[in-house]
This record gives C-alpha cells, sequence and structure tokens, in this order.
C-alpha cells in the first residue's frame, strides 16, 4: 500500500494548516512531499518551490485557492494519486472533473479532522 502523501501549498509557518498537516502526517508514519511558495522545513521535510518527480504518491492535499492551483494541474494528474483531498477553501470543480475523468477519487474535507478522527 502506498502511504506517500503530497501536501500542495506547503508552509513553514506553525500557523498554517498545511503545516500542522505535515507534522500530523509525520507522526502517523506518513511519507510526505510538500510543494508549496517558499523554500523551507518542516521537521527534516524540505518544500520544494517547483514540482517534485515522485512515484507512488497515494494522496495529494491541497492547500491552494483555486487560481492558484492551476498551474499544477497537469503535475496532479501526472502523479495519477489514489485520491485528492479539497480542504475548505480549495474546492475546485474544474480540477475536480479533471481528477474523476482520470479516475481520482475527489474528497472535500480536511485532512486535520481526517488525520484527527482515524479516516485518513
Amino acid at each position: 500500500m502506498k502511504n506517500k502523501t503530497l501536501v500542495l501549498g506547503a508552509s513553514d509557518n506553525p500557523g498554517r494548516y498545511s503545516n500542522m498537516a505535515i507534522l500530523k502526517l509525520l507522526n502517523k508514519k506518513q511519507e510526505v512531499v510538500a510543494v508549496g511558495k517558499r523554500p523551507g522545513k518542516v521537521n527534516n521535510i524540505e518544500i520544494h518551490t517547483q514540482p517534485v518527480k515522485t512515484d507512488d504518491i497515494d494522496t495529494v492535499t491541497l492547500y491552494l485557492n483555486p487560481d492558484n492551483q492551476k498551474p499544477y494541474y497537469d503535475y496532479i494528474i501526472s502523479l495519477k494519486p489514489r485520491r485528492i483531498i479539497f480542504n475548505p477553501g480549495t474546492e475546485n470543480e474544474e480540477l475536480e472533473r479533471m481528477a474523476a475523468k482520470e479516475g481520482i477519487d475527489i474528497l472535500e474535507a480536511c485532512t486535520l479532522v481526517m488525520l484527527g478522527t482515524g479516516q485518513y
């Protein structure tokens, strides 16, 4: 089973939900790849400022508003994740349609809540 998660919109700011999600994912023994606007680190996870070529992504969890997602559409779809989690404020009908067409599961949910309740 794949257990690698891409956090798109990652931040090294401890007050950001993407940062909290990275820490919770690591605590749950999930492998994390982080891509964000600015370079940085969360624990030992490097935040890349460009898409990272990686295999076996199970989940993409989004922390970017729909307009900021557009440059990543092809990247996200090319990863062939099992699912994409659209966290509150990231819901995007266009990307959801594209993903569904490729057989990718769509969840409009909160990664932090899912992790906290054992639904991840």
